[in-house]
């Protein structure tokens, strides 16, 4: 029996001394998966360095190129100079009718109450500067005018002018007007409602209480436009921005207002353009006195610039990438090399050029996608493709 179990524990010792001399050689070779040499710094030796994170490459997306001529013949490529033109150019922007924000009136009460008459039924109600919108009654402004009675009162008896003239001040900061503290003096009763008066004559475009609402100044009664002028408000595109400046004719018209079309000149142009549109609004201020031209209403201001000179190429010249734009420039010897340019107006089948090209340069007028996708097929290191 002894010996029995003197062979198993020989086989174990063996077996393990085997396994242990093959992590070792493993170590030695850097070989095995989980070694303190992966990145780790190791007694004697120089840690192995982590992986080099990959660098962007730096190569252009386009090259020059240099085809020869039968390649040339063949493929249909032709040029043409860039050159000065007198272009006119008309722009055509959706233009939307808004209420004049300096004639809009916002309707709170200075004390906390109860509507308890609504003299304002609906939305689109028209109202006069001076008429009372609704009626409210407040504690506050009870108790306010029963001391203003019974300091009054107590002054023809003797008392000081300052505290009548104080009781009065209060009750002008609660809002009441000099004509309702008159009719209070004249009635010598506190009024139990107190009227809400409409600062400006228009329309009421939005109504946020009814009757039994408890209120505070903190609460908006109404809202009250005067429509009788009202903005009109363009979308200019950014290409366009630079022809457009304050005092630039358009005509407008709003064909769903039954009206001719109007001239009118730009106002005021906004400090930043609306990016999911990436165009600039541009504001009209117009008369409204028949009340045709209501807020919301669609239409179109159309501009008519002056003609001036400008530099232009074919509009198929230029290759559009959504971030940049640019044309190959014909060279001698089927030599094109590929330009960054900066557009501005473009036209129907030519488009102007601020930056990037001379007058009289040569561009590829016709086959430039062939020529482009030559070129960026040389960059990526492809050779020749055509």
């Amino acid at each position: 029996m002894s010996f029995q179990w003197f062979k198993i524990f020989g086989a174990a010792a063996l077996g393990a001394a085997v396994l242990a001399l093959g992590f070792f050689i493993q170590h030695l070779r850097h070989g095995w998966p989980f070694s303190l040499h992966h990145g780790v710094a190791v007694s004697g030796t120089q840690a192995i360095a982590a992986p080099a994170v990959a660098i962007p490459s730096s190569r252009p997306e386009r090259v020059a190129i240099e085809l020869a001529t039968e390649q040339l013949a063949s493929s249909g490529v032709t040029s043409e100079p860039a050159k000065f033109e007198a272009i006119g150019h008309s722009l055509r922007a959706v233009a939307t009718i808004a209420p004049d924000e300096a004639r809009i009136a916002h309707v709170h009460t200075r004390v906390a109450g109860w509507i308890e008459r609504l003299d304002v039924k609906t939305t689109g109600q028209r109202v006069r500067a001076g008429q009372s919108v609704a009626g409210v009654f407040s504690q506050e402004l009870l108790a306010s005018q029963q001391e203003y009675l019974a300091v009054r009162r107590a002054n023809v008896q003797g008392a000081s002018v300052g505290l009548v003239q104080g009781a009065r001040s209060r009750l002008k900061v609660l809002g009441l007007s000099d004509s309702e503290i008159q009719a209070i003096e004249k009635s010598g009763e506190a009024q139990r409602l107190i009227g809400v008066i409409a600062p400006i004559s228009g329309v009421v475009v939005h109504r946020g209480v009814a009757v039994g609402t408890s209120v505070d100044p903190s609460t908006e009664l109404m809202t009250i436009a005067d429509l009788s002028q009202v903005w009109v408000l363009a979308e200019v595109p950014e290409a366009d921005i630079p022809r457009v400046s304050r005092d630039t004719q358009a005509e407008l018209e709003f064909s769903a207002s039954g009206l001719p079309p109007f001239e009118a000149k730009v106002e005021f142009l906004y400090p930043t353009l609306t990016e999911r549109t990436r165009t600039l609004q541009v504001r009209f201020s117009v008369p409204n006195k028949t009340g045709e031209l209501r807020p919301g209403l669609y239409g179109t201001a159309n501009f008519n610039f002056e003609p001036h000179s400008a530099l232009t190429v074919p509009r198929d010249a230029v290759v559009d990438t959504g971030e940049s734009q640019h044309v190959f420039v014909a060279h001698a010897g089927g030599h094109f090399e590929p330009r960054i340019v900066k557009l501005g107006t473009r036209l129907q089948d030519r488009v102007e050029v601020l930056e990037g090209l001379s007058p009289g340069e040569e561009v590829v007028a016709s086959g430039v996608f062939l020529i482009d996708s030559e070129s960026r097929l040389r960059a990526s290191g492809g050779g020749t493709g055509h």
